[in-house]
């Protein structure tokens, strides 16, 4: 899927550059993940937002909520690392982010602010360091970092697409 992801973004550059830079083509995949998660988070109903799966295999899953957070905070944390800072948030536990993330609107605050820190930090991606490894917050390459924030988000992006599901809402980008 990520190599369908970065061949779509290095297509739709196709027109404008012979060869677009590695920056271009993560900024292209992350901005696709952002116009299908963020219209996704604001499609939950308030009242729904704290909902979870509890029949079948749905046992001690995250709420609705909890993967907008959860997601949000990776986000921060990955792109974190490729900046060379400290992540800005409280990564909380099991990296869900602050407890005092309660609502509908701080919840998708937080992840378009996710969003925007995460353009900035995929922005320094090149050729020259995407090889170079990267300590946090785990050990891995700059260009493996910034395909990680794509690939973890779209994997939280099929379970909340269930979530919707379940509750009678077609996902925006199934309109």
């Amino acid at each position: 899927m990520l190599l369908l992801l970065g061949a779509g973004a290095a297509a739709s550059f196709a027109q404008e550059n012979a060869r677009p830079s590695l920056a271009q083509i993560e900024v292209a995949a992350l901005s696709q993940l952002e116009k299908e998660l963020v219209p996704l988070a604001e499609a939950m109903p308030e009242d729904k937002f704290n909902f979870a799966p509890t029949g079948g295999e749905f046992k001690n899953v995250r709420t609705f909520a909890l993967q907008m957070r959860h997601i949000a905070t990776v986000n921060y944390e990955i792109s974190a690392g490729l900046l060379g800072e400290k992540p800005p948030i409280d990564v909380g536990t099991h990296e869900n982010g602050s407890d005092s993330l309660a609502t509908k609107t701080a919840i998708v605050k937080y992840l378009k602010d996710s969003f925007a820190y995460s353009h900035r930090a995929v922005q320094t991606v090149n050729a020259q360091n995407g090889t170079e490894v990267v300590q946090q917050p785990w050990k891995d390459s700059r260009l493996s970092l910034a395909n990680t924030l794509v690939w973890h988000s779209y994997d939280h992006y099929g379970q909340a697409v269930v979530y919707l599901r379940l509750n009678g809402i077609v996902p925006p980008a199934s309109r």
